[in-house]
């Protein structure tokens, strides 16, 4: 059928995407076969979908990638040449192989959609008969101070990280890339005295997204391809834009198929720590309430579950997988995050129940049954889990320092999830105005230790110790000092593209918190 296709530049590789639209599965195809491609190599897309013509400029310009060409047949039949990135000089691409792959099955949806085609083979899920027990490990002290997980990645480790997610840079190559970012990480959180280490979350791409690549039969897809299934792209590429999001690096988890965990999400990780530390690790996981979220959107996931209930009882299933397996490789505490539990009940959400936080796209239903849902999934990842080795954080949103569009709201309309949430500490923002008076957390368990946050990591002011004194003289009086920790409100690098502060500000608002800790005594 190409054969009578003009072009004035060969395409390094073909594709037929049959009748396909952008809304229902066209881009999932074209980021398929562009992500491997160099930059300035040309893709060429057959099409028999008359939609396509107005759609893929768009989508070429909210992606950086170039439309180069168009042909027409007069009837059905186009065929586009795409550019991945900007579009290199006439000749270079010459002697490239063309290759050309059967469209891709589309299944109709009962409401007449089309649901979008799976782009890559389906695998069995092995589930494992028994979890592993714990391991010793050594306990949080007193009043530690900590990080709550991600860190401000390296500029060269974010190019090898992009070119690993477009499986243009082998696994061997970007791991050991990832574990000098690790050193680098690790070794600042050192040189700060802090009583815990996490790896930085330096080998993935956003905190939560990650596992999109780790599990099986689920693929990472960038939000900017998925604007074709909210209800008005648009207004949503709107809000990304004022968020500072960039939309078209974050990718988002799609499932194809049933979830399974045949590697380690982060056990690797904590491994590669403790290889170089002797300082208890702390690891951080997504948690099922926040992944549902993320990864529940019609068109792609129904393709795999009826519903996201039964989305969220594979989530919960594969989390405890690695839940076990992390207590057993000598982690002291694992980390639950929860982010998206103060969207519930302080967010808004648009006509059509999609909001943006902290990368969850999902819809959600009314407060009560959200936060029963959220509760309930908890309680199932958590069962029979030691408390002591278990943390569970909230936070407003750590996408921008912009502070206006964070979450603002206090903690009392989540006190009865918390408080029957089966963990043994809670990380909670303490020093932003964002956060409400304190005092409604009094009802959290006694036997439960409470992460305070005394410094906003958005606007450090670690310079200011009087002030960081203050917070923690009042933690401590108002929970006990044996029960409070110290850590700043959030991360320092939520998304990997876009990080609240450089490494040495980071480094430097751990060490302030350790030295005001230690002279408050």
């Amino acid at each position: 059928m190409g054969s009578d296709i003009h072009h004035p530049y060969p395409a390094a590789v073909s594709f037929d995407g049959g009748d396909l639209d952008c809304g229902n599965g066209l881009l999932l195809l074209i980021r398929k076969h562009i992500d491997p491609l160099d930059r300035g190599q040309l893709l060429q897309i057959l099409s028999t979908e008359s939609s396509v013509a107005e759609d893929l400029p768009s989508w070429c310009r909210l992606t950086g990638n170039e439309l180069v060409d168009v042909w027409h047949d007069g009837g059905r039949q186009r065929s586009f040449l795409v550019a991945k990135g900007a579009f290199v000089a006439p000749g270079s691409a010459a002697g490239a192989v063309l290759t050309v792959s059967s469209p891709a099955p589309a299944v109709a949806r009962a409401d007449g959609r089309v649901a979008a085609p799976i782009t890559q083979p389906i695998v069995e899920v092995a589930v494992p008969a028994t979890l592993p027990p714990p391991s010793p490990a050594p306990p949080v002290p007193e009043r530690a101070v900590f990080g709550l997980g991600s860190w401000p990645r390296p500029r060269w480790l974010l190019r090898s990280l992009h070119e690993h997610l477009e499986a243009r840079v082998p696994d061997e190559e970007f791991e050991a890339v990832a574990d000098d970012a690790v050193r680098l990480a690790v070794e600042s959180q050192v040189r700060a005295g802090v009583d815990l280490v996490t790896d930085g979350e330096q080998r993935r791409d956003n905190y939560a997204a990650f596992v999109g690549g780790r599990l099986d039969n689920c693929q990472l897809i960038p939000i900017t391809d998925l604007l074709p299934y909210v209800d008005d792209p648009e207004a949503f590429g709107r809000e990304l834009a004022a968020l500072d999001v960039p939309a078209g690096d974050i990718r988002h988890p799609a499932p194809f198929g049933p979830l399974g965990r045949s590697r380690p999400l982060a056990v690797h990780e904590a491994a590669f720590v403790a290889s170089i530390t002797d300082r208890p690790v702390k690891v951080a996981l997504p948690g099922p309430y926040l992944l549902t979220r993320t990864m529940w959107m019609e068109c792609i996931s129904d393709r795999a579950y009826a519903d996201r209930e039964h989305l969220a009882a594979d989530l919960v299933r594969v989390l405890r997988e690695e839940l076990f397996s992390l207590l057993a490789a000598g982690v002291s505490v694992v980390q639950i995050d929860e982010p998206v539990l103060t969207e519930v009940v302080h967010g808004t959400v648009g006509e059509g129940g999609r909001t943006f936080m902290c990368g969850a796209l999902g819809e959600r239903g009314t407060t009560g049954a959200e936060l029963a849902f959220a509760r309930d999934l908890l309680q199932e990842l958590l069962a029979g889990v030691p408390r002591e080795r278990t943390a569970l954080h909230l936070c407003r949103g750590n996408w921008t320092p912009d502070d206006a569009v964070a979450l603002h709201g206090d903690y009392a309309p989540l006190v009865d999830v918390l408080r029957v949430v089966p963990v043994g500490m809670y990380l909670l923002e303490g020093c932003t105005p964002r956060a409400g008076d304190l005092a409604v957390l009094a009802a959290l368990p006694d036997e439960c230790r409470v992460g305070v946050g005394v410094i906003d990591q958005k606007h450090p002011d670690h310079t200011d110790r009087a002030a960081v004194e203050r917070r923690i003289r009042a933690a401590m009086d108002r929970f006990g000092r044996d029960r409070v920790v110290f850590h700043p409100d959030c991360g320092f690098a939520t998304f990997a593209d876009n990080p609240i502060v450089d490494a040495a500000t980071a480094e430097a608002v751990l060490h302030t918190l350790v030295d005001v800790r230690d002279a408050v005594g």
